[in-house]
């Protein structure tokens, strides 16, 4: 089943063109990368897939609804959105601030799981020790975890992660990405991850969609798309691609002048 479909999808910034006609779907139990260098729309898709951005062109169908016609609460409770970077103004412990993933579901007399799914969240990313912790004092690995837990107690059908790996030390990054993992197959639901590891994502996602400059240049499994050509085709850089214990490893020599 199609949790999310994307038709011909388009977007611009005040003529900057940056999203051109991009068409993928997404399956329950799947976990699927969107990869390419800086600049060439993968934050922007993502933020088009839960309406932050409104797409020119195009279709987003979410869970068989277009996106266009449902109002923020009800993407919400259907998708969680992990931003690149979060901060707030103002104090706010990690618990409350995985908290705030729980108001989607809540009703007016309150969200009475609200705590038990904060605290089976802050469980899975090992960050039970933080919870009275105030989220602008901690490290920014520590708050990245903080966001994923957040995501993981909104209970959505689908997450939505820009660069969750970002800041973190690779134990950490192994862990997140675990945890992601773990999540879309243990309980059916989907997740789209940002990223730039070429190697995380030939590791943990079943499929990867490659951007250049706002077109899909590749999509398939690891296999088919992360070959030396669509690599040096896409971020410029001559690459090896070797394959050990049914793992892809990228090593990348140079630019390519």
């Amino acid at each position: 089943m199609m949790n999310l479909v994307l038709q011909a999808v388009e977007f611009s910034y005040p003529s900057v063109p940056v999203l051109k006609g991009v068409s993928l779907g997404l399956k329950s139990g799947e976990m699927l990368a969107i990869a390419g260098r800086n600049g060439s729309g993968k934050s922007t898709l993502i933020r088009c897939m839960n309406r932050i951005l409104k797409c020119r062109r195009g279709h987003i169908v979410l869970c068989g609804e277009e996106v266009k016609n449902l109002r923020r609460m009800d993407i919400a409770r259907k998708m969680a959105y992990h931003p690149q970077k979060t901060s707030y103004n103002f104090p706010i412990t990690v618990f409350e601030a995985v908290l705030m993933g729980r108001y989607p579901h809540s009703e007016w007399d309150g969200d009475k799981d609200g705590e038990g799914h904060v605290h089976e969240a802050l469980k899975m990313l090992g960050i039970e020790d933080l919870a009275l912790r105030d989220f602008n004092e901690i490290s920014g690995g520590q708050q990245q975890k903080v966001v994923i837990a957040r995501a993981i107690a909104q209970e959505a059908k689908i997450l939505l992660l820009d660069e969750p790996t970002s800041d973190l030390d690779i134990r950490c990054q192994l862990e997140v990405m675990d945890t992601i993992r773990r999540l879309v197959k243990e309980r059916g639901i989907s997740a789209v991850v940002a990223i730039h590891d070429l190697n995380l994502a030939s590791r943990y996602c079943d499929r990867i969609v490659m951007l250049n400059k706002g077109v899909i240049c590749g999509a398939g499994t690891p296999r088919e798309v992360l070959t030396p050509e669509n690599i040096a085709s896409v971020y410029g850089v001559d690459a090896s691609v070797h394959e050990s214990g049914g793992i892809l490893h990228i090593i990348p020599r140079k630019p390519i002048q």
